[in-house]
């Protein structure tokens, strides 16, 4: 048994007050509700991606990560979650929805049943075939940054970036050169309307499904064939189970930098500050990053000698047969899908007119 006298007792009292006192000031300044505190001021924030640790996602958010714990002087923690740590990637989007967690990169594709606008990206052969102006486009747009973001807000989703993976190319176990060539053909797809909307107007089958089902679904013929960009079809090893690889550019594969909108309002002025400029930092960093490994994982598909893959590089006149295909599928966005009567998208036609040329 401990025995306080008088002095004591109250002595124990005071240091007792001032140290409830001093916890309650040492919590997560400015963290919301999203992040857990990790001593006083120190935030610790979770930041999922859609893609594996190597590839250009992940590689974005560890990149993102670095730079946040530098520039805060250690107190800004950012664990990163590649694919498959914490789900699907439609139970990344519910996740950042609820706040499980703050930050996230997820394709406007896998948020098309929710955000009807957010479709706009699946049109084929809307932007321009240089990747450069594309990305021009990405960062500039006030459809995309302004009009666009104001419909993901509504979902609890605020977009603060827009960037592209690289230009995407078809995979498949047939030649793939002219529309006809879909017919009936197997394609594997993600979750949003326009994309099957998309390869049905070539006459396609298309088939919503995770990345994660994706190589054996190839390989045992389940689907026949997938779209992505070049890094991602060799990191994933795609060509292993696909005879040809189509360089068509028919798109761009676009991420969106995306946080949690209450937990990112939360935050204090100097915390949003760092956020938003990291991110503009990241725009050139990430663009460099895509290229690099495009530019390579193109050289390892073409000299893989064990699993030979046909490199089919369509021409002009090829591409304009499968973009007359999908020009009507502009009108089906904007009288099937759009909630805005397709302004967003007359809006980012109109800007990508200015900056392309077209």
């Amino acid at each position: 048994m401990i025995i306080f006298n008088k002095q004591g007792l109250l002595s124990f009292i005071l240091l007792l007050s001032i140290g409830m006192v001093l916890a309650a000031c040492g919590g997560n300044e400015g963290g919301g509700d999203g992040g857990e505190s990790g001593g006083e001021g120190t935030q610790n924030w979770k930041f999922v991606t859609e893609e594996v640790e190597g590839q250009v996602q992940y590689e974005y958010a560890q990149e993102f990560a670095d730079r946040m714990n530098e520039k805060s002087d250690g107190q800004v923690n950012i664990e990163v979650y590649e694919y498959g740590g914490l789900g699907t990637e439609s139970d990344q989007v519910e996740q950042l929805q609820g706040g499980a967690v703050e930050m996230a990169v997820m394709s406007p594709g896998f948020t098309g049943n929710m955000v009807k606008e957010g479709q706009v990206f699946a049109l084929h052969f809307l932007f321009p075939d240089s990747v450069e102006q594309t990305q021009e486009i990405l960062n500039t747009s006030e459809a995309l940054n302004t009009d666009l973001v104001e419909k993901y807000k509504e979902h609890s989703i605020t977009p603060l970036s827009f960037w592209t993976e690289g230009a995407m190319q078809w995979t498949s176990s047939k030649k793939i050169e002219t529309p006809e060539d879909f017919q009936n053909f197997k394609m594997r797809t993600q979750t949003s309307p326009l994309i099957l909307e998309s390869y049905k107007a070539y006459g396609a089958q298309p088939t919503p499904m995770s990345w994660s089902e994706l190589y054996t679904a190839l390989d045992r013929g389940t689907v026949e064939g997938q779209e992505n960009p070049i890094f991602f079809i060799g990191d994933a090893s795609f060509h292993e189970v696909q005879d040809y690889m189509t360089i068509s550019n028919h798109n761009n594969y676009v991420a969106m930098t995306t946080v949690n909108s209450d937990w990112f309002d939360g935050l204090s002025e100097d915390l949003q500050n760092m956020v938003t400029e990291t991110t503009e930092e990241m725009q050139e960093w990430v663009f460099e990053e895509q290229k690099k490994q495009n530019e390579e994982y193109l050289e390892t598909i073409k000299n893989d000698e064990e699993n030979k893959t046909e490199i089919i590089e369509l021409t002009e006149e090829q591409r304009d047969q499968f973009r007359e295909k999908a020009m009507p599928v502009r009108d089906f966005y904007r009288e099937e899908v759009s909630t805005v009567d397709g302004e967003i998208l007359d809006k980012l036609e109109q800007e990508i007119k200015d900056i392309a040329g077209e």
